[in-house]
């Protein structure tokens, strides 16, 4: 075998989990990767479309999951609505769901949302710090916090956030 067809074997065989995760349809991608060691959530100070700041630090005690978006992610935009029930969802058990809008003026957002409103916290990480200080490298990027402020589970790439596949384990972490 000639050293050009060795390489793009070896690139095939890295590379083909990956593209075997893109091409599945959504409902195989209801679950949650449990994160190892559970290490504390890196503390962030963002503002709301508001204007308010915001700290990590405000939610603890309560489960927390917070999505990392962008308005030009046909992702992010599709998963949006079950967000938005996963928030109501939450709440009723005294949990929250934030989403960190990353590299994006207020302005373009706030078009965005007048266009498809939501009821959860959006908070605005215009320079991507928060975003690379929390390893976000694709959108949309969801870490589900504990009380304590330890990263439990992440998920990368879209999901239906009101799925039970995801809500319960996600109860189960003391709400």
């Amino acid at each position: 075998m000639s050293i050009c067809k060795r390489q793009l074997h070896r690139l095939q065989a890295r590379f083909l989990p990956l593209l075997l995760l893109f091409t599945l349809p959504a409902t195989a991608q209801q679950t949650l990767m449990p994160v190892n060691e559970q290490p504390l959530a890196p503390p962030f100070s963002l503002q709301e479309m508001s204007g308010e700041e915001v700290n990590l630090s405000d939610f603890r005690g309560k489960v927390l999951v917070i999505n990392f978006w962008a308005t030009w992610c046909g992702p992010c935009r599709e998963e949006m609505p079950s967000l938005e029930r996963a928030a109501k969802w939450l709440e009723r058990f005294d949990g929250r769901l934030i989403s960190i809008n990353v590299g994006e003026k207020r302005e373009r957002v706030a078009r965005y949302l007048a266009k498809a409103p939501v009821g959860f916290p959006v908070l605005l990480d215009r320079d991507a710090a928060t975003a690379v200080d929390w390893g976000v490298y694709s959108y949309p990027a969801t870490f589900v916090i504990d009380p304590e402020g330890h990263i439990n589970y992440m998920a990368m790439g879209r999901r239906e956030w009101d799925d039970p596949r995801l809500l319960v384990p996600i109860r189960a972490l003391g709400m």
